[in-house]
């Protein structure tokens, strides 16, 4: 495909094009902090007395804008569907109950498809929210709280296309999810569990004891084993170490590659040593409940590649070392 070429004035138009866009669209949301008061406290607090979910509902544009405000609710603990107003008025006003809110934007606050359901949705008794740029518009003068998302102009060069007015919109919409997350305590642990296939959620939702080497595929000794039985229970279950247990797999000490690469720096005779002999004493566990993502800080900061996993009673039940937590997206 051939690319256009832009003569130097055509180019220079362009960018400067952009830049206004920007510098309306950025003015446009700071704008908003004027508008800002008791009505958008009411907002929040009549969206957590809700029983029901918030019904975003909105025409073209904010139609878009619609859907995205109604995943950032649903998403920050706020439960919300979007209807779109014209399929409403052929059905759709029953999934609307009078347990539910609605948020109606629009822009103008004159979209007939919106207008044409406000009887029914007082009727209803659903309690309803008006986002839109005209305090005197139908859909403000009938909603029970009106919440001014209004521009000075549209960055659109002719003032028409909804550039401005929607990035508004979208701007409010953010504010109210934030100020609702916020007054429920909604946390990083809530976000993740409404976003399990997200990295965030791989690493709030994963714990050790899904990740970790169990039974067999644990290594351990005992402290009289000597250094040949040592080295194959490292050598057979590929973890880089084994752990040096006593009969009632209490943990007493770690044996190392890292380890054994500094034992033989030494010019240690290892042929006739014990597990008990040449392990380090007293390592570093993490309990199986623990988040996988504690593991792998405890591994960064202590500088290794390996962990033994114990239960309640502090016995070795498992371990991880930095391979598994990458298999498992943690790292």
């Amino acid at each position: 495909m051939q690319l256009t070429r832009f003569t130097t004035p055509q180019a220079q138009r362009a960018l400067r094009l952009a830049c206004d866009t920007l510098d309306i669209e950025a003015s446009a949301v700071l704008g908003l902090k004027k508008s800002l008061g008791d009505s958008f406290a009411q907002a929040v607090a009549m969206v957590l007395e809700v029983r029901g979910r918030v019904v975003v509902m909105g025409m073209g544009k904010s139609g878009h804008i619609g859907r995205k405000i109604t995943a950032t609710l649903a998403s920050t603990g706020t439960p919300a569907l979007f209807v779109h107003p014209g399929e409403a008025s052929h059905g759709d006003l029953g999934m609307i109950k009078s347990v539910d809110l609605v948020l109606a934007i629009s822009n103008s606050g004159e979209s007939d498809e919106l207008t044409a359901i406000l009887p029914v949705l007082k009727r209803l008794g659903a309690p309803l929210i008006a986002m839109t740029g005209q305090a005197k518009s139908t859909l403000a003068r009938h909603a029970d709280i009106f919440l001014d998302c209004g521009v000075e102009k549209e960055a659109c060069p002719l003032n028409l296309a909804p550039t401005a007015s929607t990035t508004a919109q979208l701007a409010l919409g953010d504010a109210l999810a934030v100020a609702l997350l916020d007054a429920r305590g909604f946390k990083a642990e809530d976000f993740a569990r409404s976003h399990p296939g997200g990295s965030l959620g791989r690493k709030l939702l994963t714990h050790v004891n899904d990740v970790m080497r169990t039974g067999d595929a644990v290594p351990h000794v005992g402290p009289q084993a000597n250094f040949s039985a040592l080295m194959r229970e490292m050598s057979v279950k590929g973890l880089g170490a084994t752990a040096v247990v006593d009969d009632q797999l209490n943990v007493l000490g770690i044996f190392t590659d890292g380890d054994l690469r500094r034992l033989v720096e030494q010019g240690i005779d290892l042929r006739n040593a014990t597990a008990g002999q040449v392990m380090h004493p007293n390592p570093a566990t993490i309990a199986r409940d623990a988040l996988a993502v504690e593991a792998a800080e405890m591994m960064e900061l202590r500088c290794i590649t390996s962990v033994l996993v114990v239960d309640a009673s502090g016995k070795l039940c498992g371990a991880l070392n930095s391979n598994d937590l990458m298999r498992a997206k943690v790292i």
